[in-house]
């Protein structure tokens, strides 16, 4: 399940890890012939590939538009870790070579204003803190020394100072009048004092004590200063990373915060204004007022507007975040993308203060736009399409602006897997890196086809995509995979992925959908599922198996159904309803929305957008929607798998499934990956064992042929 955008963090490799990579090599001899082969040199994908697949991102475009610095992801296999570093290459495709190198995470590199230097988040030093490269020397000093990583930073106008935000721990609550342990004694770990309603956080664990607040920090290093105060997060939401945007003269940073204080209690109640906070003294000025989400803030070269994101909350499950400008003051604000029944993020003003770049997803494409000041959004202009690459089907665009208005992103099509491109308004879009070449050439893919069909329930449209078979032979008859995304407010699209891939390298044909509830569609086809899922989806999934299945060439007798997150519920949903799937594998899926509600650490959000209140309040709407409400149904041999570590479904909801299947007598399994967030891919090698986890499930359950 996803309520925002977050980033990933990686640990440090453990035995568990380990030993999980042993299975997954022993798992790889029990594959079919397909698998055996994967020797070779060349042929299809196979799951080592995993660890030799780079993601490209964070793409920062030179003020002078002659060089692009990018983040270049990779895994150790020695490690069994993930590390990153800074790639530099000239934006007509020259001089592509590393920055920095070493096994370090390297991110969030930020050109100075005037171009010679470049700062960078890194954990080369230690601890993560701001880094600063001279461009002409390659000397690299480390800006800031504290005790809590930035969260991330801003360059001030001039130069000379960097703006940051990080956490100002507190104390944490401690049992009072405990005995003092005698000298030398090892008493156990003291008991934790849980106080607040967030105190856990997929991908973060256990949350520190505290209040996110901005830092200016001298651009050469020194001490730090502490702009703001309060018992508030400020710039974000204490969760993530931060945003603020300076004003030209220097003078202020413009942010956002929840006016009405606290911890995080409200990290999932959408209702934040921005202000713009005097850098000398801390003095804020609220500039928005309205119940709702008001976030992003950016101000105008030229200082006299504001850019930002937001919207009247009406406590639906999917709403339109729009584009929004105003003056400096606050007076006058307007939207600029009324005339888009989309959701619009990530902007940047267009250098000359003429309009704004921004992106919003369209029928599962990413897009990059320029919105015009006195524009309601209907007479945006798009720039280029295919924006992200993130190795899944799901979106994750980025890109920067050059003074110039040229632009760089990270680039991606269903058979490019993560690049960087460069471009210009009324010009194409150059890809300028080949990162993942090395690999493609000796491997390949199966082709991609768009889908479009009707879904049985209400005739609606419904937009899919299928992976075939490399080597597909139209005359044959295939297995069948329906892969179903999670969220439920998000979107698969035409973007490579590299799990779908693989499943397809195993003789499979991959259908992935987005059915009602898919974001991209506008903001009506979103809310379909709106106190209502799972639900109709149900139709617009297997409406999608059924089309395939007249193009001829998939087996009626041999088809699966997998999906991870909303995926996983939907995968649960789909065999509570139909005995038509040979096996299932539902990856981390919310069972008892109950329970959901309390005990994942997006509780409020549920309760708040995605139900109508309570779960003591709502019996019969929660259970009526729980999957236990269909779980005697199930004929269909369900695996289950799910991390350890995950706080966004957590583990007891795949063991109510899994105990409930058992105690039904269902044939089902459960499989837990040791220091696992949601997702199962912090660590490299259980990326791989929850891909083999699950093919070697289906072939377990495949129809046997005379």
């Amino acid at each position: 399940m996803t309520a925002a955008r977050r980033s990933t963090r990686f640990s440090a490799p453990s035995l568990a890890a380990s030993a999980l990579f042993c299975l997954a090599a022993a798992l790889l001899c029990l594959a079919e012939p397909a698998v055996a082969q994967a020797g070779a040199e060349s042929g299809p994908l196979r799951m080592e590939d995993i660890f030799e697949v780079e993601i490209a991102g964070d793409p920062q475009i030179s003020p002078d538009g002659r060089r692009i610095v990018y983040v270049r992801q990779r895994a150790d296999i020695m490690t069994d870790s993930r590390f990153s570093s800074l790639w530099i290459v000239n934006s007509d495709g020259s001089g592509h070579r590393p920055l920095t190198t070493g096994d370090f995470n390297d991110s969030s590199p930020r050109w100075s204003p005037d171009g010679t230097r470049l700062a960078f988040i890194s954990n080369r030093s230690g601890d993560a803190q701001i880094h600063v490269r001279w461009m002409d020397s390659g000397e690299t000093s480390v800006v800031t020394s504290v005790t809590e990583p930035p969260r991330s930073f801003e360059w001030s106008p001039d130069g000379t100072r960097i703006a940051f935000g990080k956490l100002v721990p507190e104390p944490a609550p401690m049992i009072g009048g405990m005995p003092t342990p005698p000298e030398g004694a090892e008493w156990a770990e003291p008991a934790q004092v849980v106080e607040r309603l967030v105190y856990r956080f997929d991908q973060l664990g256990d949350l520190p004590h505290g209040f996110v607040h901005v830092f200016v920090v001298p651009s050469e290093g020194g001490t730090a200063r502490q702009i703001t105060s309060g018992d508030n997060h400020w710039a974000g939401n204490g969760i993530g990373g931060t945003h603020f945007s300076w004003t030209p003269d220097g003078s202020g940073l413009v942010m956002s915060r929840d006016p009405r204080g606290g911890d995080t209690e409200s990290v999932f109640v959408a209702d934040t204004e921005v202000f713009e906070v005097s850098v000398a003294d801390g003095t804020a000025t609220q500039l928005t007022d309205r119940r709702g989400p008001d976030d992003g803030p950016i101000v105008s070269p030229d200082g006299r507007r504001i850019a930002y994101f937001g919207m009247d909350d009406r406590f639906q499950g999917y709403q339109l975040t729009r584009l929004h400008v105003m003056n400096r003051d606050g007076s006058d604000p307007r939207s600029l993308s009324e005339g888009l029944d989309r959701e619009v993020y990530g902007a940047t003003w267009a250098p000359d203060g003429s309009g704004l770049y921004a992106l919003y997803d369209d029928e599962g494409m990413t897009k990059l736009a320029l919105f015009g000041l006195d524009d309601d959004g209907s007479g945006h202009r798009v720039l280029t399409a295919n924006v992200g690459g993130v190795g899944r089907a799901y979106a994750g665009a980025t890109y920067s602006v050059a003074d110039d208005g040229s632009f760089a992103m990270n680039y991606t099509t269903p058979a490019v897997l993560s690049e960087v491109a460069t471009g210009r308004p009324g010009s194409d879009v150059r890809v300028l890196t080949g990162i993942n070449d090395d690999l493609m050439a000796k491997r390949e893919i199966g082709e991609v086809e768009e889908i479009r069909y009707e879904s049985s329930h209400d005739g609606r449209p419904i937009h899919g995509w299928i992976i075939k078979p490399p080597g597909f032979d139209p005359s044959r008859e295939y297995p069948l995979i329906l892969e179903i995304h999670g969220g439920p407010f998000s979107n698969y699209g035409a973007r490579f992925d590299l799990e779908k891939q693989l499943m397809a390298a195993q003789g499979y044909v991959v259908l992935y959908t987005n059915p009602r509830g898919s974001t991209s569609y506008g903001e009506e086809f979103g809310n379909l599922i709106h106190h209502a899922y799972p639900g109709d989806d149900f139709h617009d999934l297997v409406s999608g198996v059924d089309a395939v299945i007249d193009r001829g060439y998939v087996d009626p007798e041999q088809l699966y159904v997998v999906g991870g997150s909303g995926g996983g519920v939907l995968t649960a949903w789909l065999v509570g309803r139909t005995d038509r799937f040979r096996a299932a594998v539902s990856w981390y899926p919310v069972i008892n929305w109950y329970s959901f509600v309390l005990t994942a650490d997006m509780a409020a959000y549920g309760v708040n957008y995605w139900f109508p209140g309570y779960p003591w309040d709502h019996v019969e709407h929660y259970e009526s929607r729980s999957l236990l409400s269909v779980v005697e149904n199930v004929t269909t041999p369900t695996r289950i798998v799910t991390g350890e570590e995950d706080w966004r479904t957590p583990m007891s909801e795949s063991e109510q499934y899994f105990k409930a299947l058992k105690l039904l007598g269902v044939e089902t399994s459960l499989v837990r990956f040791p220091g696992e967030p949601h997702g199962i891919r912090r660590r490299p090698s259980h990326h791989i064992g929850k891909m083999l986890s699950t093919l070697e499930w289906f072939r377990r359950y495949a129809a046997t042929t005379s």
